[in-house]
C-alpha cells in the first residue's frame, strides 16, 4: 500500500501523471516526486497514458495506410510503438519468457532476467508477438477510421491496464529494489475496475457490426493476464519491471487478435 505522505492530492496527481508518462513513453517531461504513493497514481493512470499512445499509433496506422499496403502500415506502426516506448516492453517480454523457459524458480530465474542477452525462448516470443500484432494491425488498417482508431486505442490502453492489475494490492515484488518494488501493491481495486470498464467501452466501436466483440476481447485478455501473473508470482516470487513489460505485450497482442477475428 502507499506509505509516504504527500503535501496535497493535486500535486500527487501531477507527479503521478509525470511518472506514468516517463515510465510508459518517451515523452520529455520533468520528473516530480517519486515514492510509492506517486507510483500508485502512475500505475492507476497507465491505461489513460496507453490510450494517448494508442491514439498516436492509430494516426500512424491510418496515415501510412492511406499511401501503402495495410501490412506496411502495420509494420511502420509497430516500429513507431517501439520507438515511443524505448522498446522496454518488448525487452521485458523477452527476459520474462527466457526465465520461464529455463524452468528455474526464484533467485535463479531472476538472475536470468538480469542478463543483457536474449535467449532462444525470448527471441521466439518476440517473433510470435510482433507477427501477431502486425497481422492484426493490417486487418484493422483495412477497416473504417473510427474502427481502426478504437481498436488501436483499446488494445494499447488494455496492455497498460494489465500493469494496473499487476500492481494491485496483494501482489508482491520479486526483488527488494527496482521498479517492481516501487509499484507492487500500490493500486486499489477501484482503479482497476474503472480502467477495465473504460477500455471495454472504447473497444465497442472496434469491430463494425459486432459491438460485443471488442469488450469480450478486452476482458478475455485481462483474465489471461491475471492467470499469467499468478504463475509468474509463483515462479519468481513477485513482479519485476520485466514482468510488467511482458504483461503489456501479452495483453496488447491478445486484444489485437480478438479484435481482428472476423469468423
Amino acid at each position: 500500500m502507499p506509505t509516504d505522505a504527500h503535501p496535497g492530492g493535486g500535486r500527487r496527481a501531477g507527479d503521478g501523471l509525470r511518472l506514468a508518462l516517463t515510465t510508459f513513453t518517451v515523452w520529455p517531461v520533468r520528473a516530480g516526486r517519486v515514492d510509492r504513493a506517486t507510483a500508485g497514481v502512475a500505475m492507476a493512470l497507465a491505461p489513460a497514458v496507453g490510450a494517448l499512445l494508442g491514439a498516436v499509433l492509430a494516426g500512424v496506422l491510418l496515415l501510412v495506410g492511406a499511401v501503402a499496403a495495410p501490412l506496411v502500415a502495420a509494420a511502420v506502426t509497430l516500429g513507431a510503438g517501439a520507438l515511443l516506448t524505448r522498446g522496454l516492453h518488448l525487452d521485458g517480454l523477452a527476459d520474462t519468457v527466457d526465465a520461464l523457459g529455463s524452468y528455474r524458480r526464484g533467485a535463479a530465474a531472476l538472475e536470468i532476467m538480469k542478463k543483457p542477452d536474449v535467449g532462444p525462448f525470448g527471441v521466439a516470443a518476440l517473433v510470435v508477438v510482433l507477427l501477431a500484432q502486425a497481422a492484426a494491425l493490417a486487418e484493422l488498417a483495412a477497416r473504417s477510421w473510427p474502427a481502426a482508431l478504437a481498436g488501436v486505442v483499446a488494445a494499447t490502453a488494455a496492455g497498460r491496464l494489465g500493469v494496473t492489475l499487476a500492481c494491485r494490492r496483494g501482489v508482491p515484488a520479486a526483488r527488494p529494489d527496482g521498479l517492481g518494488a516501487l509499484v507492487a501493491g500500490t493500486v486499489g481495486p477501484v482503479a482497476a475496475g474503472v480502467g477495465a470498464v473504460a477500455v471495454a467501452l472504447v473497444a465497442v466501436a472496434a469491430v463494425p457490426g459486432r459491438p460485443w466483440q471488442g469488450p469480450v476481447a478486452v476482458l478475455a485478455a485481462l483474465a489471461v493476464a491475471v492467470l499469467l501473473l499468478r504463475h509468474l508470482v509463483r515462479r519468481l516470487g513477485g513482479i519485476t519491471g520485466d514482468v510488467l513489460g511482458a504483461t503489456v505485450e501479452v495483453v496488447t497482442t491478445l486484444v489485437y487478435l480478438g479484435l481482428a477475428a472476423t469468423r
